[in-house]
């Protein structure tokens, strides 16, 4: 059984500090990718398509859409600092808004008001067969899952330590590999412990304890609360997004997939990939000559699985995930697990990212054992618990078979990030990193400070709903990107070009098809 006190990661701490050479983990590179729904002025889904000056969606490396067409997903290059990566992700905000007319980003997570499945379109790739390819994949989650849950946004947080690390850390693991094999077994280490302590970044960020009613569809939950006509709150939730309201739906409670291990990760995945599920085989795979879904298997590809967090390397034309981690190893991790900052313009601040990276590096120097089924299980419920009921005083997880109150496991987590913090300010004056600690530390203290409960407090401040609140918020957000400069004044002419690039790419890619759609389909799924 694991003490509180983690001495192995007390060990590697020390290690680090004593090697004088705390420099190599500061200027890892970071990226976002940023979801969030092209709405009208009335707050009502858009069903006009992705605009053409913002390019195309299948070929444009920063500007593309998720499942609906109206859900736009803008995805920053990687940078070595958060202050570059938030000026970029605001321009990229500027440069968008400069092509939606009157329309709006919605600034929740949660969806706007939405009558049906058939009020989502899905979204167009074209005629490629990569881009048939996407479209059909999300058919497959319409009928499988319904648009209701494809209709959630988010934000993906990637991060990767930088390479000048892998070797200082192989000495203090006293392995005699510092190249890939060692980084990808590390990156393992670090998934694991975040469905350990995962749970605190959705106390301390989750930004979705409230719902339109009509996202239910006239289901009923008896946690939820009914305020006014068309609002549904949860009292105490932080997440709505990440409980089983959302990502973590009953669908995919069966699909388990072990990282205990790159392999096993891999195993599992593609197990789960080519396994026939009847339920889904049932629906169609082609029927009358069209595709309802890539396959009738538990997972049409490996982006169907949800997860907290990913095992990632960029992906070669036409290559699958699991194809590239065989191929190439881990590059980098992508938290998922991440609402939008429903008060921050971008749906992400600094002090977020400042926090993410050190807590990152906490879960990789921490002891990492191999998650067994019964601990897995106490994982979900922990995750589970904290999205529906985080800020519930005296709120009770478990951990080594004991339950812990939520406060003391947080703040042994937070405490162990002081050290992080220390070498990741470096010589910075500012200290952004101390200073984002603190404010995790104030969450800790009093809940009210969590994004979750300020929601909850603007829409009893305000006497609105859900769909209003958001609405006038994402009204502000626009206000205020466009009302102020850019921070690269030659951004928005690169962007624009990029577009234009795009839509030629597309062309050609289109043009160039060769063979059918059958065979090409076969190639893709096979492995």
């Amino acid at each position: 059984m694991r003490e509180s006190v983690d001495h192995v990661y007390e060990r590697r701490v020390a290690a680090v500090i004593n090697s004088r050479e705390q420099r190599l983990l500061q200027g890892g590179l970071r990226g976002i990718e940023r979801e969030s729904l092209r709405v009208t002025p009335e707050g009502r889904l858009a069903q006009t398509p992705h605009p053409a000056a913002l390019g195309s969606a299948l070929t444009h490396p920063h500007i593309t859409t998720d499942y609906s067409e109206a859900l736009i997903e803008l995805v920053t290059p990687a940078f070595p600092g958060n202050a570059q990566l938030m000026h970029y992700l605001n321009d990229l905000h500027r440069f968008v808004y400069a092509h939606l007319g009157d329309e709006l980003l919605w600034a929740t997570s949660m969806p706007c008001e939405l009558s049906s499945d058939a009020e989502i379109p899905i979204a167009r790739y074209g005629s490629s067969h990569q881009g048939r390819i996407k479209s059909i994949y999300r058919h497959g989650l319409l009928i499988r899952y319904g648009g209701m849950m494809q209709a959630i946004s988010g934000v993906h947080f990637n991060y990767s330590l930088p390479q000048g690390f892998w070797p200082l850390y192989a000495d203090i693991c006293r392995s005699r590999d510092a190249g890939q094999g060692f980084a990808s077994a590390r990156y393992l280490d670090l998934l694991r412990n975040y469905r350990r302590h995962g749970w605190l970044v959705s106390y301390l960020f989750g930004a979705s304890p409230a719902l339109c009613r009509s996202f239910l569809q006239g289901q009923a939950d008896g946690e939820l609360a009914l305020r006014g006509a068309d609002t549904l709150v949860g009292a105490h939730a932080t997440s709505l997004r990440m409980s089983d309201l959302g990502y973590r739906n009953r669908s995919q409670s069966a699909v388990a997939v072990s990282v205990n291990g790159l392999d096993e990760y891999l195993r599992d995945l593609l197990h789960a990939v080519h396994t026939p599920h009847p339920q889904y085989a049932g629906l169609g795979v082609k029927v009358d000559g069209e595709y309802r879904q890539l396959s009738g298997n538990v997972l049409q590809i490996e982006n169907e699985y949800y997860s907290y967090i990913r095992p990632k390397r960029t992906l070669q034309t036409g290559e699958r995930t699991a194809h590239a981690l065989a191929r190439g190893g881990v590059e980098y991790v992508e938290v998922r697990a991440l609402d939008n900052s429903a008060f921050d313009p971008v749906g992400v601040n600094p002090r977020k990212l400042h926090f993410l990276e050190a807590f990152l590096q906490l879960l990789l120097l921490k002891d990492s054992p191999p998650i067994e089924p019964a601990e897995g299980e106490a994982i979900d419920r922990n995750h589970l618990r904290v999205a529906r009921r985080g800020r519930e005083p005296g709120l009770m997880l478990e951990r080594d078979g004991r339950s812990v109150p939520l406060g003391v496991w947080a703040a042994e987590l937070l405490d162990g990030l002081q050290g992080v913090c220390e070498w990741l300010d470096g010589t910075d004056p500012t200290r952004p990193y101390a200073a984002a600690l603190r404010d995790q530390l104030a969450k800790l203290e009093e809940p009210r400070r969590t994004p979750s409960a300020r929601l909850l407090a603007e829409l009893e401040e305000h006497d609105e709903s859900f769909a209003a609140l958001a609405l006038r918020v994402s009204q502000r957000h626009r206000e205020e990107l466009t009302g102020s400069p850019a921070h690269d004044p030659n951004l928005a002419a690169a962007l624009a070009q990029q577009a234009q690039e795009s839509l030629q790419a597309l062309s050609a890619l289109e043009a160039r098809q060769r063979g059918g759609f059958d065979q090409y389909l076969a190639a893709y799924l096979a492995d």
